[in-house]
């Protein structure tokens, strides 16, 4: 009876815990062609930057003429969707980046600058993702049978980290099919893949998401982050506040002036207390709410990419 209880008390507590890993959060993902792969099939866009010639990626273009590309996609979504992990589509976020560009386009700042961003860090913002998943893949030919080679790399879309990766070269098929021919090269690497996945977002959620902060001042600022307000100096009430505000305060003030401070390794949580996402512009702006109604000092709040903020203490 004894041994019967145990073996009882045991099924029962395996029971219990299959809904605890059912409901592990999991980071979301979107699949993006690598920047190799478009430069190499000519899906870019050409700038003149100061003399020298800067290619950036179509991600538009690549998916209207490229049925490949959106191939190998589908394959991988589904992949990666079989094992639990869900996407973000490109191509629905690339319709969702048009609305928005044009709504940038009638947008400027006070002087007439125009915002500068590159076209994927627009991209993150739209899709939200937490990874990036970068895909490039050659076709290998053989006679009468092909293989493919792939390169997948996981990157961390607040910091461009690489956290996971996996490539290597498929059997030789007699298969005609580029999914399938990518299906059989990517199976025996997709669970470690994954499995990195996972750990580096199990990372995120107990140690928040890296990201990082600059303050500066603006000439017209009366003071600077020397000033005193309320008996401490502003650098002070600055920290103390960003030492408050992340997650087992972790954080490295690398510079700090009278004019400039720049935290980097800022670890910032997940979600908030009513368990809504946090991004980085969200978290840096209860800072500048913060400063405008402990000190009445007002700041403009500035973001690029999904990872970085900056506050320029002074005006707006």
């Amino acid at each position: 009876m004894k041994k019967l209880r145990v073996i009882v008390v045991t099924f029962i507590a395996l029971i219990m815990s299959v809904p605890v890993f059912s409901q592990a959060k999991k980071p979301t993902i979107m699949v993006v062609p690598s920047d190799n792969w478009c430069v190499k099939n000519n899906f870019v866009t050409v700038y003149d930057n100061m003399g020298s010639t800067l290619k950036i990626p179509d991600y538009r273009k690549a998916l209207q003429e490229s049925t490949e590309l959106l191939n190998v996609i589908s394959k991988i979504n589904e992949m990666m969707t079989e094992r639990g992990f869900p996407l973000k589509n490109l191509e629905s976020a690339m319709k969702s980046m048009q609305n928005q560009s044009a709504e940038d386009a009638m947008l400027s700042s006070k002087s007439g600058a125009d915002i500068n961003e590159t076209p994927i860090d627009k991209l993150k913002k739209v899709a939200k993702a937490d990874i990036i998943m970068q895909l490039t893949w050659s076709v290998n030919q053989n006679g009468p049978r092909r293989s493919i080679t792939f390169n997948l790399q996981g990157l961390d879309a607040y910091t461009d980290k690489q956290i996971a990766g996996a490539s290597g070269t498929g059997q030789p098929s007699f298969s005609a099919e580029l999914p399938v021919l990518l299906e059989e090269a990517v199976l025996a690497h997709i669970d470690n893949f994954n499995a990195q996945l996972q750990k580096h977002f199990d990372d995120l959620f107990a140690n928040g998401r890296e990201v990082s902060l600059r303050i500066t001042t603006f000439s017209s600022f009366s003071g600077d982050l020397e000033s005193e307000f309320g008996g401490k100096e502003l650098s002070e009430i600055i920290e103390n506040w960003v030492s408050d505000n992340t997650v087992k305060n972790r954080f490295s003030l690398s510079d700090a002036t009278e004019t400039t401070m720049l935290f980097e390794q800022v670890r910032i949580p997940l979600y908030d207390a009513n368990n809504r996402p946090v991004d980085t512009r969200g978290w840096a702006r209860d800072l500048q709410k913060m400063l405008a109604e402990r000190y009445r000092i007002t700041a403009k709040l500035m973001t690029r990419g999904l990872g970085q903020a900056q506050l320029v203490i002074g005006e707006k």
